[in-house]
């Protein structure tokens, strides 16, 4: 039996006014104080970190499983690390994670460094892989639209590249041909360098594609949205009030009107909690409206010409 382990890794900044989601902000555009920017963010990110840690649990779960029914079976550890940067950074991100703790398991903190996102990029990765673990499936905090499964069959996949002895890429382009997971093996021959940092323009989704074709690599591609303008929280805020993929253990309208309170005119105060088991994982005071119905109605030329929910179709799960 081998021992291996897997890791998540989940880039962010500090939910603070100013430096997040400043793109959705009366400044630039948007419709969103600099403060209610920094809260939205702050709702995103709990999300994502809840459905992340979920799947990890689930992951570990089916390995553990697997072991004890077959003592020859790999031995996988999933953990959940986060990364952020400048390293000042670091102790504010901890409190966002303190704040609602304690959680189901651990937190790995690391900072990344670099003077592009690339470069940031490549060192969160090269630090994880130095610490021994075979893959990571990377992803950021601003995308609470993604199904748990997408993260279950990223690390599935990479599984099932590294038993064939071919190591593969995963990958869930965006809108704008961005990227909302990335994930790939140690010995992928794959880095970000250029992918975002470039000087013709070229996509990050083109860069990747690029690096693959050279590389000769397998890839797995899934599909999902990122909140980063007005357009796609529009977007967002219609997909989790219709999906069936919130509704499990989590009251989604609750949590469509936290995420639309700060556009909503009609307002009053109340109070979202999501639950973890019978332990309260997050309380936060919101402001409650009608108006996400009056959105439902009234823009629905915001959505994709494709049908309610079929961003969310898995790919097939590997082979066994």
């Amino acid at each position: 039996m081998a021992e291996k382990k897997q890791a998540l890794l989940i880039f962010t900044k500090p939910p603070l006014p100013g430096v997040v989601k400043t793109r959705m902000t009366n400044e630039y555009g948007g419709f969103f104080t600099m403060e209610q920017a920094a809260q939205f963010y702050k709702c995103c990110f709990y999300d994502v970190c809840e459905m992340s840690v979920q799947a990890l649990m689930e992951l570990q779960a089916m390995n553990d499983e697997l072991v004890a029914a077959d003592p020859t079976a790999d031995k996988i550890t999933y953990d959940f690390f986060c990364s952020t940067t400048p390293e000042k950074s670091l102790p504010k991100v901890q409190e966002v994670f303190d704040a609602i703790g304690p959680w189901p398991m651990d937190i790995h903190f690391i900072v990344d460094s670099g003077t592009t996102f690339d470069e940031h990029f490549n060192d969160a990765f090269e630090q994880i892989f130095a610490m021994g673990y075979e893959s990571i499936v990377s992803i950021g905090g601003d995308v609470p639209t993604m199904p748990k499964s997408h993260l279950i069959q990223a690390f599935q996949w990479l599984d099932y590249f590294q038993s064939l002895g071919t190591p593969g890429f995963v990958y869930a382009p965006c809108q704008e041909c961005g990227t909302s997971l990335v994930g790939f093996s140690h010995n992928t021959v794959m880095d970000h360098t250029g992918v975002y940092y470039n000087m013709d323009g070229r996509p990050a989704l083109d860069g990747y594609l690029e690096k693959l074709q050279e590389a000769n690599e397998r890839a797995i591609f899934l599909s999902i949205r990122i909140i980063s303008t007005t357009l796609s929280f529009f977007r967002a805020v219609l997909i989790m009030g219709r999906s069936p993929h919130f509704m499990s253990g989590r009251a989604s309208w609750r949590r469509v009107r936290a995420y639309s309170s700060p556009f909503c005119l009609a307002m009053k105060a109340s109070t979202l909690s999501i639950t973890w088991g019978t332990r309260s994982m997050m309380r936060s005071t919101v402001v409650l409206a009608g108006g996400v119905m009056l959105i439902m109605r009234t823009v629905p030329s915001l959505m994709t010409k494709k049908p309610m929910g079929s961003i969310f179709t898995p790919v097939a799960l590997p082979p066994p």
